[in-house]
């Protein structure tokens, strides 16, 4: 066993972790820095595993945040495949699973990410049926892919109807199963979802609502999906994405406070000297409450900010929260939170041919969230109305010949 002294320490291999030692760094931390995290790859990011990596348009190198250089360039210490398995907060130490300990002087960023939800269906542990999270996993599922006739993907999510996108671009059938009425009903809300199943249905995949799976069958390998009504649906590959969940039971075991992620303040504290970022944070957001998104763009800025507070720079985390999603030739991205609201306002065209469209979530007048579809200029003057947080007048959202700078 060994026992090491060093100042920093974050713990994770996304893009969170990766941006903890960047913002560690630009923000002036100096002493020992260390990184550990489960995988024996160097930190990367997750969008490409269901798009251009998956389809095999892009490899390993393109997946990472930062090169190997750039740790060794700024002197962060690396150490993969490293699991981290206590935390103790009175003594400042981490401990691995092979016993190995680091006490940290300075502080500590936990970036444990997320895992995937497990349906624990029969006939689960088949060959060919997966669950995808890691790049391993998005390479093997890319080889099934490339050999298989049909698909069926169980969970109709951001990850399922991206992974539809690309097999069906591979020249695979792909058949998507979604319980709910519709698609993204929790993220968009009915009308919109209408609009995104009615899009993939258009370019080729096989969308079935009100569908769940009740078993998979098959001999050495999955050969079909059986829904509740007894149907039995083909299949050579099965992608099962029904969601993730923070992975918080270092935090837990370490008694950090807990509830739907780690619980932390405006600057991403969880508690003294620990910081939180990414999909296993719940902050603590001034313009939208307790709000945790399990998204790229939140994991890459929560990172940076909280090595920067991790160095002492004691900043607030205010960005207007904001996730995309890529499926065959449509761009979408979403601003702002909105747990409920009570009018939906839409600029531009909802043709699914040629989608170009702002979707407006208000509340009382104001708008608290908008899905831009297909207008990538929209993002910026989208965002400032969003954090002004002021009534607008609904016929101005929506039309188009009033400009949204001046909303």
């Amino acid at each position: 066993m060994a026992v090491r002294d060093v100042e920093f320490v974050i713990i994770g291999g996304g893009v969170a972790a990766a941006k903890a030692a960047e913002g560690l760094r630009a923000a002036g931390g100096e002493g020992t820095a260390v990184v550990l995290t489960a995988e024996p790859e160097l930190p990367y990011e997750r969008p490409p595993l269901s798009k251009a990596f998956l389809r095999g348009e892009a490899g390993r190198d393109y997946v990472r945040t930062h090169d190997e250089a750039w740790y060794r360039d700024h002197q962060v210490e690396l150490l993969l495949a490293t699991r981290a398995s206590t935390l103790d907060q009175a003594t400042r130490t981490v401990t691995t699973e092979v016993g190995d300990q680091l006490r940290y002087g300075g502080g500590l960023v936990l970036a444990t990410g997320a895992q995937p939800v497990r349906l624990g269906l029969p006939g689960e542990d088949l060959e060919g049926v997966y669950y995808l999270r890691t790049v391993d996993d998005s390479e093997r599922l890319r080889a099934a892919i490339s050999r298989a006739e049909s698909m069926v993907i169980i969970g109709g999510g951001f990850i399922g109807a991206e992974v539809a996108a690309s097999a069906t671009q591979m020249d695979t059938r792909v058949t998507l199963l979604e319980v709910a009425d519709t698609l993204w009903t929790r993220a968009v809300g009915a009308e919109m979802g209408r609009f995104f199943e009615a899009f993939l249905r258009d370019r080729g995949v096989h969308v079935r609502t009100r569908t769940g799976a009740e078993r998979l069958e098959g001999g050495d390998s999955v050969e079909a999906v059986v829904l509740p009504d007894g149907t039995r649906l083909h299949a050579d590959v099965v992608v099962i994405g029904v969601g993730v969940r923070p992975d918080t039971d270092l935090a837990e075991r370490a008694g950090l406070p807990v509830d739907n992620g780690v619980l932390v303040d405006q600057q991403l504290r969880a508690a003294d000297a620990v910081f939180a970022a990414g999909d296993v944070a719940n902050a603590d957001h001034p313009l939208f409450g307790r709000i945790r998104i399990e998204h790229w763009a939140e994991a890459l800025n929560q990172g940076l900010l909280a090595g920067r507070n991790l160095a002492g720079a004691g900043e607030r985390y205010d960005r207007v929260p904001y996730f995309f999603s890529d499926q065959f030739d449509l761009s979408l991205s979403y601003l702002g939170h909105a747990r409920e609201w009570d009018d939906l306002v839409v600029r531009g065209s909802r043709e699914v041919k040629e989608p170009k469209f702002v979707a407006w979530y208000l509340h009382q007048g104001t708008p608290r969230a908008a899905l831009i579809v297909n207008d990538w200029d929209a993002e910026d003057p989208v965002r400032d109305v969003i954090r002004r947080a002021r009534p607008v007048d609904p016929g101005r959202l929506a039309d188009e010949g009033v400009d949204l700078g001046q909303l």
